[in-house]
Order: structure tokens, then C-alpha cells, then sequence
């Protein structure tokens, strides 16, 4: 067997770079950023800025029921209202679906000690059932399998874990 030639690259050594350990900054940061309540209030607003953005625009979506009867400036008061309840509702809700989930999601890892797909089945199914706690139990449970399963499916899309 004939030996492979050695390579131009072979002869020179790639430059490695030295480890960079954490400023007591970005470990305070991490620290931060492991804790319970920090993620979950952090989790709330971001949820109600998207439910914002959606309520805009679902809201522009609708139409008035009497169009034809209304003038131009009424219809713009019309939709600039639509707009704004819609925003309102769909900001509370998603707060409150992202504050359970990562409230849930956080406790549940910590109390078990690792990093994986149950964790975020456990707390879509929380989620679910504190969401529909209203409607009764039936729909506490539906809401659970559906979170969770819901859940389930979009950490195997992000393939988050291994």
C-alpha cells in the first residue's frame, strides 16, 4: 500500500486558541438566568409582546358587520378598537401560557435533575390543564394531552434534545 502524500496544511499548525473563562459578569448572567421566577417573568412578558403583535394583526383582519353603513373615518375607529381588544386579550393570554410553561418546565427540571423532552411534556401538560381549568375537568384533561402532546412535538421539530 502506498502511503498517502502529506498535505500542504498538514505541515503547519492550526492556531488554538486559548480557553476563555466567564467574567464574574456573564456566571452572575447564568446564575440569573437559572432562576425560577427570572425565567418564568421573563417568559410572561416576551409572551404578552407576541400576543401583541398577533392581536394586531388578527385584529386587522376583521371586518365590520354593517361596512356598507359605516363611513371611511368610522370603519378606521372600527378597526384601530378591533385592534386594540384584540391585542389586549391575546397579550394576557400568551403571559399566562408562557409564564406556566416556564414556570412548570423549570420546576420540574430542577426537581429531576436532568435535561430532556419529559420535562417539557410535563409542563405542556400543566399548562394545558391550568388554561382549560375553567371549562371543568374534561377539558382540564383534554387541554393536558393536547398541551403536552403539542409540546412534545415541537421539541422533536427542534430536536433540542438528544
Amino acid at each position: 500500500m502506498a502511503s498517502p502524500e502529506p498535505s500542504a496544511a498538514a505541515g503547519q499548525r492550526a492556531a488554538v486558541e486559548p480557553l476563555q473563562l466567564p467574567t464574574p459578569e456573564e456566571i452572575k448572567g447564568q446564575e440569573m438566568m437559572n432562576n425560577c421566577a427570572v425565567r418564568s417573568v421573563l417568559s410572561g412578558v416576551m409572551g404578552g409582546g407576541l400576543g401583541v403583535l398577533m392581536g394586531l394583526f388578527f385584529g386587522a383582519l376583521e371586518n365590520p358587520i354593517m361596512q356598507e353603513e359605516m363611513t371611511a373615518r368610522q370603519q378606521i375607529v372600527y378597526q384601530a378598537k378591533q385592534m386594540g381588544r384584540k391585542s389586549m386579550s391575546h397579550a394576557k393570554t400568551f403571559a399566562v401560557m408562557g409564564l406556566i410553561f416556564s414556570a412548570a418546565e423549570c420546576v420540574v427540571e430542577k426537581a429531576r435533575a436532568k435535561h430532556d423532552i419529559t420535562n417539557s411534556a410535563v409542563a405542556g401538560c400543566v399548562t394545558g390543564g391550568a388554561l382549560a381549568a375553567k371549562g371543568g375537568p374534561q377539558a382540564s384533561c383534554i387541554g393536558c394531552v393536547g398541551f403536552g402532546a403539542f409540546s412534545v412535538a415541537i421539541e422533536k421539530f427542534m430536536e433540542r434534545y438528544n
